[in-house]
């Protein structure tokens, strides 16, 4: 089961402040805020030493496993939520779906102004959470984290890149824009961490290499 329960650490005034902050984004007129900030590089070394490196195996994995999307507030689901939080100028009707703005992919580098060229992309694949670990969780454990809002899990990133991505870690497929690899390998290790989630011995030479570059 995983262990992720124990590892949350936020004050009743941080859990207040996050809530507030997420209020914010939702009503404002504006979406300047991206993916959550991940931990420091030296941070992120330190959780990748601590994760159990094992074997990976998708026996008995259904995406359907992983409920999406699910209410986040008000009239918006995950996927309108963070179209919102990662795009420009984004107007939203009354089903919050976004009608204009404009949003920039940092996997590629490409701006779009229709949110339908964007998927959200779950950084840690829920194919590749299936495989190092989450197969041992609750339905609604898995919910949470393929709605995780709060951890630098989801993004919103150009659709043929997801696709191309598809449940590729890090040791198999990595962002064609160097310069956000060091944000990416972070926020990687950040949600295995949190989640308990193990490795398997490419998937850490490949992030212990990134990461002595950051």
């Amino acid at each position: 089961m995983p262990k992720f329960y124990a590892r949350r650490r936020l004050s009743i005034l941080g859990a207040l402040t996050a809530l507030i902050a997420s209020v914010a984004v939702l009503n404002g007129p504006t979406a300047s805020a991206a993916l959550p900030t991940p931990v420091s590089a030296a941070t992120a070394r330190t959780y990748l030493a601590s994760l159990n490196v094992a074997t990976e195996s998708r026996t008995g994995y259904d995406r359907d496993l992983f409920p999406t999307w699910i209410t986040i507030s008000g009239t918006c689901n995950t996927r309108e939520y963070i179209l919102k939080r990662d795009g420009s100028n984004v107007v939203t009707n009354s089903a919050c779906t976004a009608t204009s703005g404009s949003w920039y992919s940092p996997y590629d580098g490409a701006t779009w102004t229709a949110a339908s060229d964007l998927d959200i992309d779950h950084l840690v694949p829920l194919a590749e959470a299936w495989d190092s670990g989450a197969s041992a969780w609750t339905t609604a454990q898995r919910q949470g984290f393929a709605n995780d809002v709060t951890r630098p899990q989801l993004i919103a990133v150009t659709d043929n890149v997801n696709q191309s991505k598809s449940d590729q870690d890090p040791a198999e497929w990595m962002p064609s824009v160097t310069s956000y690899r060091c944000t990416y390998v972070r926020a990687w290790v950040q949600v295995k961490y949190y989640y308990d989630l193990s490795v398997d011995s490419a998937e850490k030479s490949a992030l212990t290499s990134y990461l002595a570059n950051c």
